[in-house]
């Protein structure tokens, strides 16, 4: 017999366990049941071929219909060879066929004649127009019209089709499958008999078998239900568990004074503060007074003043005797937040100095191309508790960096860093862990908050403060019209005249090697050669020679020295350039109330998120902001009806779901960009919000009364293994 831990080669013999290793990486008999059938094929009813997706290996159900072989000499030269080409039908319209090409094996024309029914398998691609299989492996099961006249034919009727390679077809799974699930032992359940009896759920060992071999639909559908909530469930015990570990944490309480610098900022704004910002802004001065760190993630829209809310709060730290470390992504967004932050807060900001407020303190900046001289006394300053609030890039995370008493950290767009990086700036407050507050621009669905961020507390800033005006979008579609591109460097002209000041943003700097530039973009048709993404070089030097000629046109780009991105933002700031021809360097944080146009080039190439991120760079003052996107995508596109959906919209919860929707759950959970295998084969945080939401209530019971999970082995057996892929590390937001 067999459990989930025996070893694949022992239950199956080695060679298709070296089959299934490489294909999937799969070593345990529990890997091999946890790769679960995409769907489920009728044998009493053909395939629908408008549904096979592009360069993904499937497996059909087809009738043939032409079948014809043809002598062909390879490209490169060599013997003539034969090409057997066979076209099938899915049964649901003459229209749709899917083409079958067989190199150097003329017996598939008296094999697979008109009329053959067969699995196919093989990768989808186009070919002429059509969906092609190139070399599939095919299984002949008879012939006719309906799988029901098939003489002698005693099959299941309904058969798992999983997902497979090019060596490693859906039928070979099957066969490991069944091998398998013959000396499986019934594992144990995870889920309390009350629990499963509460929600209606199968035991875990009918699930599993059920998912494989079932009778019908029906089956396989209580199954799919029953692991869905399973995965939902081992998450949310997770981070119910985490929850508690912080719960227990201690720290020190910094709560607000009416005499500190906190007030004293709030009396000196020169503008009103949101009812959101100053919602916000109370929850978070009651975590910062309580006596467990904080640990809260604050989402809002572009430009809604997230940035103010964590300056208060940084300052009710340094009320409280605390310094407060602020980590950005870019040094451009750093240095953004140090002229900002010193701006706001005045003769707040320089302690120490003639001039400086009474009880003042300091804001240094710190990154990897400050001068020596200042980092020197940037480090001092931060080891002595001088600076009250030190800004920063990754600069911050070095072991030179010490502070006197760190109390608080903010992370700046906290998806641009992993948990290690995060965990070891929070370790520099020592034995006590700091408060914690984590900020984005990219507004979070319910789901993914619960899903992904379910161990920190949640606010968001919906309204825009005062005075803010909204952007106008519009797609430049040069593909069908060439000429609204030249309008569009008219109406830069015309916002220049105007006293404005525009972005040009481009995919890529220049002067990479051929191997860096883009992939080409799998569209709606396949893979198509495109032209290389422009270049912010190329194109400053096309506008300064072209349309643009005789305006002010600089380059922003990652590759020039700190101190030089630093002087270009201080004077396009001043108003001293007209036109920036940059990358997404200034997608987030960068704030010139006077830039009022946007045009940003193969929009297509860019996500959702980027394109609502870069065009809240404009429209920040009182003038209105335009952004152009320009695309050669084709109408009709994927890539074009994504750059479509951004400019018919500025609410971030819409464009957040629209961005997700086009994204694989591994994205979501930040599996994919590890390299590892996402724990969710079934659950769909968009989809799945009521089974999200009712495995965290039970999550959250289950460990509040058994909080090491000690009387639930295979609850905690689960856990370790999410512990074990360092999925729980990418749930961290510490």
């Amino acid at each position: 017999m067999a459990t989930l831990d025996t070893s694949i080669d022992r239950a199956i013999g080695g060679k298709a366990a070296k089959a299934l290793h490489q294909a999937f990486e799969m070593e345990t008999v529990g890997d091999l049941l946890c790769h679960y059938p995409r769907r489920l094929a009728d044998k009493g009813k053909l395939t629908d071929f408008s549904d096979l997706p592009l360069g993904e290996h499937v497996t059909v159900l087809a009738k043939t219909v032409v079948v014809k072989s043809s002598p062909f000499w390879p490209k490169h030269g060599g013997r003539r060879g034969t090409r057997t080409e066979v076209r099938a039908t899915d049964g649901t319209d003459g229209r749709r066929e899917l083409v079958m090409t067989f190199f150097q094996q003329p017996w598939k024309q008296g094999q697979l004649q008109a009329g053959t029914i067969a699995w196919f398998s093989g990768k989808v691609t186009l070919y002429r127009g059509h969906r092609q299989l190139s070399n599939p492996t095919c299984e002949v099961v008879g012939r006719g019209s309906d799988l029901d006249e098939f003489e002698g034919e005693e099959t299941q009727r309904w058969v798992p089709i999983y997902p497979a390679t090019a060596k490693l077809t859906s039928r070979a799974i099957t066969d490991c499958v069944e091998q398998v699930l013959e000396v499986l032992d019934d594992p144990p359940d995870l889920l309390p008999e009350e629990v499963r009896a509460e929600l209606g759920l199968v035991s875990y060992a009918t699930a599993l078998r059920r998912i494989h071999a079932p009778a019908d639909p029906p089956e396989w559908e209580t199954a799919r239900a029953r692991l869905r909530f399973d995965e939902a469930f081992v998450l949310q015990a997770v981070l119910a568990q985490r929850r508690r570990m912080m719960m227990s944490l201690p720290a020190v309480r910094r709560p607000s004074r009416e005499d500190g610098l906190r007030s004293r900022f709030d009396a000196q704004l020169p503008f009103t503060l949101t009812g959101g910002q100053l919602g916000v802004g109370a929850d978070i001065a009651d975590d910062l007074a309580r006596q467990h760190p904080m640990h809260r993630l604050l989402q809002g829209e572009v430009g809604s003043g997230k940035t103010v809310v964590a300056v208060r709060a940084m300052l009710q730290v340094i009320d409280g005797g605390g310094q407060a470390a602020l980590l950005a992504p870019t040094e451009v967004l750093a240095a953004q937040h140090h002229r900002s932050i010193v701006s706001m807060l005045g003769p707040m900001a320089e302690g120490g100095l003639l001039g400086g407020d009474q009880d003042a303190t300091r804001v240094v900046l710190l990154t990897g191309s400050t001068p020596a001289a200042r980092r020197r006394q940037a480090l001092l300053d931060a080891a002595s508790g001088q600076a009250g609030i030190v800004i920063g890039t990754h600069a911050l995370l070095e072991e030179r960096v010490q502070f006197a008493e760190l109390g608080m950290v903010v992370v700046d767009e906290q998806h641009r860093f992993g948990v290690e990086q995060r965990a070891a700036l929070t370790g520099k407050g020592g034995f006590t862990p700091p408060h914690v507050l984590v900020m984005t621009a990219t507004p979070i669905p319910r789901t993914v908050a619960m899903t992904v961020f379910g161990d920190l507390d949640v606010s968001t800033l919906h309204e825009l403060p005062a005075g803010r005006t909204a952007i106008q979008s519009n797609v430049v579609p040069v593909a069908e019209r060439p000429d609204w591109l030249g309008r569009a460097w008219q109406r830069v002209r015309e916002e220049v005249d105007k006293g404005h000041q525009a972005y040009v943003v481009c995919p890529r700097i220049g002067g990479e090697p051929e191997s860096a530039m883009a992939e080409p973009v799998l569209d709606d048709e396949g893979f198509s050669p495109r032209r290389p993404p422009l270049a912010v070089a190329d194109v400053a030097a096309e506008l300064v020679d072209g349309p643009l000629a005789g305006l002010r046109v600089f380059m922003l780009h990652g590759r020039l020295r700190g101190e030089e991105k630093d002087d270009l933002m201080r004077r396009f700031t001043a108003g001293d350039i007209d036109v920036l021809v940059a990358t997404t360097v200034i997608e987030v944080g960068v704030d010139v109330p006077n830039a009022s146009l946007m045009v940003v080039l193969d929009a297509e190439r860019f996500g959702v998120s980027q394109l609502h991120q870069l065009r809240g760079r404009v429209g920040r003052g009182t003038t209105p902001g335009l952004c152009l996107l320009v695309t050669e995508a084709p109408a009709g596109s994927a890539s074009r009806s994504r750059v479509e959906g951004v400019a018919a919209t500025t609410d971030g919860f819409e464009l957040s779901r629209l961005d997700l929707q086009n994204r694989r759950e591994g994205d979501v959970l930040g599996a994919s960009q590890a390299g590892r295998r996402s724990s969710l084969r079934l659950l769909s945080v968009l989809r799945d919000e009521g089974v999200i939401a009712g495995a965290r209530d039970v999550a959250e019971r289950v460990v509040t009364a058994d909080p090491t999970l000690a009387g639930n082995p295979s609850l905690a057996a689960a856990v370790d293994r999410l512990v074990a892929l360092e999925q729980a590390r990418y749930l961290e937001r510490s």
